[in-house]
Formats: structure tokens, C-alpha cells, sequence
């Protein structure tokens, strides 16, 4: 009962900025990396599955395609999860079935078996854990939240460029069986994760206090009401079509290279070295997001991140050689990394601790119908024209525009309004502390003082960024 209660953030608790809290951010690291790790590295094991059920290449890669969009379609269902049961139950249950679908999935007979089990059951899994493990890690940071966002964004990296050979060793020992078994194994440690995510203790209420508590409404389930807020409608839109580009470049650069007449290990090792850029790019774009005169403008630079990313796919459709492929993965490894540690961090500036848990489960859904699309008509487009020149064209496109639309929607449509509400509200608290003081007894006074005095005091304390009109709406 008590962690429940405590994990629907109580409004009073400060974030910590250390302490536990760098427990709780190991444990998205590992969270983070079997997240977005995991769809691409179980791919080592679609030869064997090909040549056992007798089936295509395209029918095997439905098993990464399932488990990413359960990743990111399921987001409203672990928000609705998170504020009922919160954050530690529902990632211990999460890395049950994360770990159950790979040990059953080592047992199927069919490809649709696998499609539910690998798919299905440990993708519903992955998210279940994913989800709670951002928004604890919102909770236990806000000073150093930018870092603490970058350094659990680079687990993606680091265990990519860990689980792909760790698969292709156990492949070669045990099968695809006997690996899909140690995998399930593995993600056992989610659950391990999920015990890190110990509640904060809401502050300890007086006898005066008790009785308004008490009255207090129950928290939505899911909170549609971030629709209101102009910045997260904008947020939402941009994230939607940055993702239709964002993920097509690592898909098509290795049989881009292979176009090109290059051998495999080659260009695989393209990959290689854009993971190695990745792995460094998040937790120092984490750093210079968390400086003092950077953060209150997290929003442009996640822009700046997004330009940057599809200035670099329109340069690297003009590669004609490997030399230029490698150039292509370097800048494209800084960008990639920047966007990973700053989507998250800006979300949880535009919308807050209180509402985060249900924006990032409908900043997810939406982007999950644009992940499926992306990908898929970008090998469309590579089929009707056989030049990857428009594949990356296309992509340096979809994602420059959604930088526009973030960066202009931002300053033309949030900027300006910002101001009022702000101003309303305080007006209305100090209104209703104003006729409070003619009705409780002297000893409350006081206590309603130092609310006021609090209130003044928080943003401060939270680093400024609470009163930026270009970072909270």
C-alpha cells in the first residue's frame, strides 16, 4: 500500500538529485538497453529460424517489428498500470513476462508461436518496464535530470554493441533454442531493476493538513488532459514525424555499403562504429543540456539535434564510396545520440512529474503507427526506384521538418502565452490563501506561510526551469 501511494508522486517530495537515485538510474541503463537493444539483437538468430520452419527472410524480421511495436503501441496500458498499481510492481511483473516469453518461445514449433511468445509476451514485457523506469528516474533527478537522462539513454548503445555477439556466440553453442533460453535468463535482471525503483516517502502531513487530504480526488488512471497543453500537442506532432525518418538510416547502411560492392564484415562494421560515436554522444549531450544557460532552451537543442540528424542523412545520400559511409556513421552516431538523450529530457520539462507518466504512454502510442511506417515504405521506396539516395533523402527530410514544427510551434505558439496562465494561477493561490487566514485558528497561519513561502521558493530549487515559458507550458 505504502509504495503504491508514494509512487503516484506526491507534489511535496523534492527530487533527491543523488543518493539512492544513482541506483535508480543504473537500473534504466540496464532498462533502457534490453529496450531498444534487444528487437535488433535477436536478429542474429533469423538465419537458423529460416532454415528450421522453412520461411523468409521477411516473415523472420516480423519478430523484431512485433517486439518494438508493443514497445511503443502499448504506452496508454503501462500508464494506466503505473498510476494504479505504480512503478515497482508493474516492472517486476514486467521483467516476468519479458523473461517467460523467450524461455517459452525456445520451446515453439511454428513461427506464429514465436511471433507470440518473442514477440508478443516479452515485448508487452520490455514496456512494462521501460515506461516506470523513465518516469522513477523523473522523480529522483531534476537538477541533474538532463545527465541522468543521457547516461541511462547510452545503455541503448552499449548493449547493442554487446548482445549482437553475445548472440551470435550462444547461436553457435547452443542453438537458437538453447540461446533464446539464456536470453530469458538474462532479462531476468529486469526484475532486479525493477526492485531499485524504491518510492519516495511523501512528506509527512499535520493534523491541520489531514483533513483536505483527505478530499483530495483520486489521480486519473489516464490523463488526457496534456491535450490541453500546447506544448506537448507540438511535442507529439514533431516526435511523430521525426520517427518516420530517424530509425531508416541504420537500417539501410549496411546494405547500402553492400550496394556498393563492399564485403559483409565491412559494412557491418559500419554499425560498429556508429554505436561507438552513440555510446559517447548521449552522456556528453546530457552535460552540456544540463548547463545553466543550455537547459531553460533544452527545446532548441533538441531541434538543433533533429537538423542536425537529417542534414547529416541528406549528406550521406551523396556518398559514393566507404570513406564517405564512414563519415556519414560518425556524424550520424553524434546526432542519434543527441536526440536519444533529449527527447525524453524535454518531454519531462513541457509537461511535468504529475503528468509525465501519462504523456510519455500517448507520446508513445503515436509514435508507435509512425515506427511501423517508416521503415516498411522506405524499403518501398528502395524497391520502385533501386537507389538508396532517396531512401536517405526522403528520411533527412521527414526528420528536418519535424524539427521546424518543434522549434516554430515552440516559439510562435507557447512563447507568447506563456505568461498569463502563470500569472492567473498565482493569483487564484494567493487569493485562496487570503480568505484561509480569515477562517483556521493562529497555529495554521503559519503553516500556511510557509506554503506561500514554499511555492515562491520552488522554482528555484528546481533549477529554473519550472517558470521558462519555453520549456513548461
Amino acid at each position: 500500500m505504502g509504495a503504491v501511494v508514494a509512487d503516484d508522486g506526491p507534489s511535496g517530495v523534492k527530487a533527491p538529485d543523488g543518493g539512492w537515485g544513482w541506483a535508480v538510474l543504473f537500473g534504466c541503463f540496464i532498462i533502457t538497453g534490453f529496450s531498444y537493444a534487444f528487437p535488433k539483437a535477436v536478429s542474429v538468430f533469423f538465419k537458423e529460424l529460416i532454415r528450421e520452419f522453412g520461411i523468409g527472410y521477411s516473415d523472420t524480421a516480423w519478430i523484431s517489428s512485433i517486439l518494438l511495436a508493443m514497445l511503443y503501441g502499448t504506452g496508454p496500458l503501462c500508464s494506466v498500470c503505473v498510476n494504479r498499481f505504480g512503478c515497482r510492481p508493474v516492472m517486476l511483473v514486467g521483467g516476468l513476462f519479458a523473461s517467460m516469453g523467450m524461455v517459452i518461445a525456445s520451446f515453439c514449433t511454428s513461427i506464429v508461436q514465436i511471433y507470440l511468445t518473442a514477440g508478443v509476451i516479452t515485448g508487452l514485457g520490455l514496456a512494462l518496464n521501460f515506461q516506470p523506469s523513465l518516469i522513477m528516474l523523473n522523480r529522483y533527478f531534476d537538477k541533474r535530470r538532463p545527465l541522468a537522462n543521457g547516461l541511462s539513454a547510452a545503455g541503448s548503445p552499449v548493449f547493442l554493441c554487446a548482445l549482437s555477439p553475445l548472440g551470435q556466440i550462444l547461436q553457435h553453442e547452443y542453438g537458437w533454442r538453447g540461446g533464446f533460453l539464456i536470453l530469458g535468463g538474462m532479462l531476468l535482471n529486469c526484475c532486479v531493476c525493477g526492485a531499485l525503483m524504491r518510492p519516495l516517502e511523501p512528506p509527512k502531513k499535520s493534523e491541520a493538513t489531514k483533513e483536505p487530504a483527505e478530499k483530495k480526488v483520486k489521480k486519473k488512471l489516464l490523463d488526457f488532459s496534456v491535450f490541453k497543453d500546447g506544448g506537448f500537442v507540438i511535442y507529439t506532432l514533431a516526435a511523430s514525424i521525426m520517427v518516420l525518418g530517424l530509425f531508416v538510416p541504420p537500417v539501410f547502411v549496411v546494405s547500402y555499403a553492400k550496394d556498393l560492392g563492399y564485403q559483409d564484415t565491412k559494412a557491418a562494421f559500419l554499425l560498429t562504429i556508429l554505436g561507438f560515436i552513440d555510446i559517447f554522444a548521449r552522456p556528453i549531450c546530457g552535460m552540456v543540456a544540463g548547463l545553466k544557460w543550455v537547459r531553460p532552451r533544452c527545446v532548441y537543442l533538441f531541434s538543433f539535434a533533429m537538423i542536425f540528424n537529417g542534414f547529416t542523412d541528406l549528406m550521406g545520400s551523396m556518398s559514393v564510396d566507404y570513406a564517405g559511409l564512414v563519415v556519414f556513421c560518425i556524424f550520424f552516431g553524434i546526432s542519434y545520440g543527441m536526440v536519444g538523450a533529449l527527447q525524453f529530457e524535454v518531454l519531462m520539462a513541457i509537461v511535468g512529474t504529475q503528468k509525465f507518466s501519462s504523456a510519455i504512454g500517448l507520446v508513445l502510442l503515436a509514435e508507435a503507427m509512425a515506427v511501423l511506417i517508416g521503415p516498411p515504405s522506405a524499403g518501398k521506396l528502395l524497391d520502385a526506384t533501386g537507389k538508396y539516395m532517396f531512401v536517405f533523402i526522403i528520411a533527412g527530410i521527414e526528420v528536418t521538418t519535424s524539427a521546424l514544427v518543434l522549434a516554430l510551434g515552440n516559439f510562435f505558439c507557447i512563447k507568447k502565452k506563456s505568461e498569463e496562465p502563470h500569472t492567473k494561477e498565482e493569483a487564484a493561490e494567493r487569493e485562496e490563501l487570503n480568505k484561509s487566514e480569515d477562517k483556521i485558528p493562529e497555529d495554521a497561519k503559519v503553516d500556511s506561510i510557509e506554503v506561500e513561502q514554499f511555492l515562491k521558493d520552488e522554482p528555484e530549487k528546481n533549477g529554473e526551469v519550472v517558470t521558462n515559458p519555453e520549456t513548461c507550458v
